[in-house]
């Protein structure tokens, strides 16, 4: 359980360092984006070990429906907005969330993609350094 706190307490960290760099230097991306491309970044180039945060992040990703509760309560006050302009808000959240949705499908696939390209290459270069197998000598 110490490890999960750990774990969530430097993804906050993290999203706090790139929420103080999108204010500061005015960018016009959303922390939570430049915080994620940071991690991703460190992932890729060996800063950080995916297994340093995992145990965070499946926590954070289960419990991701908590999150919102605020702005579903928040979605409540504004009764009349829903009733003038609901069909244009609920076209914009399908649309928004079908959108995603492809997004992340893609951006899975293409990294399942990279995994097994990655893996056969390091397949290919173990055979290729191994030599001949004692069956063909």
């Amino acid at each position: 359980m110490a490890r999960i706190a750990v774990q969530s307490a430097a993804i906050a960290a993290l999203w706090s360092g790139a929420d103080f760099a999108v204010r500061h230097l005015h960018l016009p991306v959303p922390a939570g984006v430049v915080g994620l491309l940071v991690l991703l970044a460190l992932l890729f180039c060996g800063g950080i070990a995916p297994r340093w945060v995992k145990a965070g992040a499946d926590w954070l990703l289960s419990d991701m429906l908590l999150f919102f509760i605020p702005a579903a309560v928040a979605a409540v006050q504004y009764g009349g907005l829903f009733r003038a302009d609901g069909w244009r808000l609920a076209l914009v959240v399908i649309g928004g969330t079908l959108m995603v949705m492809v997004a992340v499908a893609l951006a899975v696939d293409q990294a399942a993609r990279l995994e097994r390209r990655v893996a056969l290459r390091r397949a290919r270069a173990t055979r290729r350094t191994a030599g001949p197998s004692p069956a063909r000598r």
